[in-house]
């Protein structure tokens, strides 16, 4: 039997993943070949099958074709497809409710950390909302090169972040302006699109500069047939007088579904709003029927037939017929009937021709939304500048975060289950997660929340500052405690159980020390390489999470330890998966691990004194899990 197998310890690979996409739906296309270095064999396409399959619907180099380019999108495309050699590193004494919360706060560069919660969050994201630097000229910071030369790379300005990676600022006086734009949101949105769910639906900011760019990036990216409104946001309720042509009133919210619901039924569903004490638009009650308000619609139709083709006489007693080339909608019957339970409106007067009546209590439970969304409903630039101020006391510690009752908005159309997931990886001041809070708060739901946030230095003259927020995080991570706890504090009776926690993980280098080549790369017999190898400042709970990256494990899932022979056992999800990193690992250990019947086991290397001993627990979890040789070499993993 062979001995364990190693961690990969880095995100997914891209490439792979559209491999592994498109083998499921034309498996033909695949061939193998040997794989160089290996020995063994790995699975590519066959360009020629996958042609023939295509049949006239492939090109090559044609000389017109219809695609939205740039310079730099063949590398953002690239980029997409490299695996990183990442982790995220828990940082418990930053978060709240560690133990119980379902929530994340994710400190990164967001295409780094997107790629690392690929396989954990693959199709398991409900809805993404995001607020990306809208391109002034100076508001992004995100270290890109863009396959730039390293010349080009070093004359780009802007802050160095704690790895020593230069950041770029993209003024308006570089000649590829648009272009970094473009490659920054597209590597970024092609990534995110693989956490969506299949229902799941995008929800995007952004101003009218680059909302034409956006939209086709988004075309590209989620196709053409996925885009379901762009949304204007009232986001003031001043007029500008002083604007060279308009006072700019509004901003762009693009929304694009994962899939539509009028080719899949399996794709998004929009969310109603609720409808309060509002009487829509179109229904009133002027028969002052008990049933309360209703809407009246015509009852011809263009085609029928001629039992359709009847007189009907009005309570004034006028002869009515259908309109020339029309019919009735419904048969003398039908139509009697409904005249019986008094469905039918001949008008104030009782002389013009029928229309059935459709009350409000019998439709759908609740508002369709408009395309607009006017200040007044869903607030406004102001709006959410004092609310972060009213919970700092006062203190403006962040420029134009989004209004609260925007995102809950947006949250409530997104048709959110109550335990589904919102991601927002340009999470800024975090409203996102305050109105995600508020929801829960208000319908008892679960709804978790994945904040991503670059740790952006505050200015140096801001109020942030001035507070002692050196980083966009460290405010926004005290916007989320303030937040939940003015809401528990609101209303204490119904918020008890409320999630207002969240884990704290940073962006940091690979938990091994740095080498040539992965674990992968390396022959069973030169692994003792990489004993010992993990770098000095990591802990277990560092291992821990980088492994369940790695295994697809979700970060928020709550997770036991105990000690057993001097040795700490740690057990994610009540045995999705057990872990020890000690060193000499006793046969005890080995057995109280699996009692606890887990779904996938790790190790570190170093865990055994001796070779056999790595062989002797596939025995032990053989004989008390009734694992088959295949299933123990599966499950069971080494670091």
């Amino acid at each position: 039997m062979d001995n364990p197998k190693r961690m990969e310890l880095q995100s997914a690979d891209g490439a792979q993943l559209n491999l592994d996409a498109l083998y499921q739906i034309a498996p033909s296309c695949f061939t193998e070949v040997a794989a160089p270095g290996t020995g063994g064999v790995k699975r590519v396409i066959n360009f020629d099958v996958l042609r023939q399959l295509l049949g006239d619907n492939a090109v090559e180099d044609a000389p017109e074709a219809y695609e939205f380019n740039w310079v730099g999108k063949q590398a953002a495309r690239a980029e997409v497809l490299k695996p990183i050699k990442k982790t995220l590193r828990p940082v418990k004494e930053d978060s709240v409710d560690w133990d119980n919360t379902q929530n994340l706060y994710i400190e990164g560069d967001n295409l780094e950390v997107l790629k690392l919660l690929q396989k954990s969050y693959l199709g398991k994201v409900k809805m993404i909302y995001i607020d990306p630097p809208y391109n002034t000229g100076n508001d992004f910071v995100y270290h890109d090169d863009f396959a730039m030369s390293a010349d080009e790379y070093a004359e780009a300005s802007g802050a160095v972040d704690e790895l020593g990676n230069k950041y770029i600022k993209n003024m308006d006086s570089n000649g590829r302006f648009h272009s970094d734009w473009c490659s920054m949101m597209y590597s970024r949105l092609m990534v995110a699109r693989t956490l969506l769910s299949e229902d799941g639906v995008i929800f995007i900011s952004i101003d009218d500069k680059e909302v034409g760019n956006l939209r086709k990036i988004c075309d590209d990216i989620f196709g053409e047939h996925n885009f379901v409104s762009n949304i204007i946001w009232q986001k003031k309720f001043s007029r500008s007088n002083d604007a060279t042509y308009f006072s700019s009133m509004h901003d762009h919210i693009l929304c694009y579904c994962n899939n539509n619901i009028k080719i899949d039924e399996k794709g998004w569903n929009i969310g109603l709003l609720p409808r309060g004490e509002e009487i829509p638009n179109g229904y009133s009650n002027p028969d002052n029927d008990p049933r309360g308000p209703w809407t009246s619609t015509i009852m011809s139709a263009k085609s029928g037939s001629q039992s359709l083709l009847y007189e009907i006489t009005t309570p004034s007693g006028r002869i009515v017929v259908p309109p020339s080339g029309r019919y009735w909608s419904c048969s003398r019957d039908t139509f009697n009937k409904w005249k019986a339970e008094n469905r039918i409106w001949f008008g104030i007067n009782g002389d013009s021709a029928p229309r059935k009546k459709t009350f409000l209590s019998e439709v759908q439970d609740g508002l369709r939304p408009n395309s607009i969304l006017f200040q007044n409903e869903v607030g406004n630039n102001q709006e959410g500048k004092q609310e972060v101020k009213a919970l700092f006391n006062g203190v403006g510690v962040f420029d134009g975060p989004k209004p609260v009752r925007l995102l809950y908005t947006l949250l409530t159309i997104g048709n959110l289950s109550k335990g589904d997931i919102v991601l927002d990886f340009f999470s800024g001041s975090s409203s996102t997660a305050h109105a995600a809070m508020k929801l829960n708060a208000e319908d008892g739901g679960n709804r978790k929340f994945i904040m991503v946030q670059i740790p952006e230095e505050t200015p140096e003259d801001s109020e942030a500052r001035k507070a002692g927020y050196k980083t966009i995080p460290e405010v926004a991570k005290e916007r989320i405690r303030r937040a939940g706890k003015k809401i528990k504090e609101e209303s204490p009776l119904t918020t008890a159980d409320l999630d207002t926690g969240f884990r704290v993980f940073r962006l940091d280098e690979g938990n091994y020390e740095d080498v040539k080549r992965s674990p992968k790369e390396f022959k069973q017999d030169q692994l003792d390489l990489f004993l010992n190898n993990i770098k000095a400042d990591r802990n277990d709970l560092d291992l821990l999470f980088g492994c369940m990256l790695d295994w697809g494990v979700q970060l928020s899932l709550p997770m036991t330890q105990e000690e057993v022979d001097g040795k700490t056992i740690y057990t994610v999800n009540d045995g999705d998966l057990v872990a020890c990193f000690a060193e000499n690992v006793s046969e005890e250990v080995v057995k109280a691990m699996a009692e606890k019947m887990p779904l996938r086991v790790i190790f570190r290397d170093s865990c055994f004194a001796q070779d056999a001993d790595k062989i002797n627990i596939y025995e032990t979890f053989k004989q008390k899990l009734d694992w088959s040789d295949q299933e123990v070499v599966k499950n069971i993993r080494v670091i």
